[in-house]
């Protein structure tokens, strides 16, 4: 009897396992589609444009009579977006999850919890729609610029859109650390804040840094949002205030549209900002691990 019970336990693990195994291997496979796809269909434009031309041409204008297809303004746009939306939301998102988590009560807490947990669903053209009607015209005012639609706008927004992931991640990472450590700290004569900071944090570094990978995928991936408030013009990012294009956009824009060589080049953006994203999250990945192993 305990036999049969042993043999059914077992049957029912290699049964979930095998399940576990099948989504994961999906999971890689759609991942190789993807890349396969966007290597096959992005090639042949990198071909015929050249590849310093392309990935440093200054001038975008697909639909001119002599085109041109140089992508480095989109490029500079999207890192410079990512960044300025990270340097944002990062630490503002950081500091309500340490807050949240150490210190804030516990009827507070629950509502900023479900406050955050709204941003997270709300879907992105609502966040796009609101920075056009508010955002885009309080810059314009505030700033005395002839239109408020800028790489400003695209920053605030994106910075706006990624605390949550932060927020909520961070939360999770800090509630895991065990008390104990909290405890040790505070008696040997730390106070409460250098606890927080000193012990707390660092313990839960991993889960944090996680946090920022997802803000920064959440920042660098956005396209209807920014495609509201940035302006959508080819220019090279030299100012805030200045009209700008990130790669996402640049290929949700014209892809209805396109044919030809232009569409072939919006899918060659598309496999540049894949390998973009696949870039920034392996050099994530391979710090998190060697601190790791410090």
């Amino acid at each position: 009897m305990r036999e049969r019970k042993r043999n059914k336990k077992r049957l029912f693990e290699d049964a979930v396992h095998g399940v576990f195994l099948l989504l994961g291997l999906v999971t890689v496979g759609c991942v190789l589609l993807i890349t396969v796809y966007l290597v096959i269909s992005g090639i042949p434009a990198i071909r015929e444009i050249g590849l310093v031309d392309f990935l440093f041409g200054k001038a975008w204008a697909s639909t001119a009579a002599e085109p041109a297809y140089g992508i480095l303004p989109f490029i500079l746009t999207s890192i410079y977006g990512t960044a300025g939306a990270i340097v944002l939301g990062v630490p503002i998102g950081f500091l309500t999850a340490v807050w949240l988590a150490k210190v804030a009560k516990p009827a507070v807490r629950s509502v900023i919890e479900s406050a955050v947990s709204l941003l997270a669903g709300i879907p992105s053209v609502v966040y796009g729609l609101v920075g056009m009607l508010i955002l885009v015209p309080g810059i314009r005012k505030l700033f005395n610029v002839p239109d408020g639609a800028s790489l400003l706008a695209a920053i605030i927004v994106l910075a706006i859109m990624i605390l949550p992931s932060i927020v909520k991640v961070s939360l999770t990472a800090l509630e895991a650390v065990p008390k104990e450590y909290e405890d040790a700290s505070l008696a040997l004569g730390a106070t409460p804040t250098e606890t927080y900071f000193r012990v707390s944090v660092p313990a839960a570094k991993s889960g944090i840094a996680a946090a920022v990978v997802l803000g920064v995928g959440r920042a660098i991936g956005e396209a209807m949002a920014v495609m509201m408030v940035a302006g959508n013009v080819p220019n090279l990012p030299d100012s805030l205030f200045q009209s700008v294009c990130f790669l996402t956009t640049a290929v949700a824009k014209e892809m209805s549209y396109s044919s030809g060589l232009q569409r072939q080049a919006l899918f060659s953006i598309a496999l540049v900002l894949f390998l973009f994203i696949m870039l920034i999250n392996a050099a994530l990945n391979f710090f998190l691990k060697r601190d790791k192993e410090k």
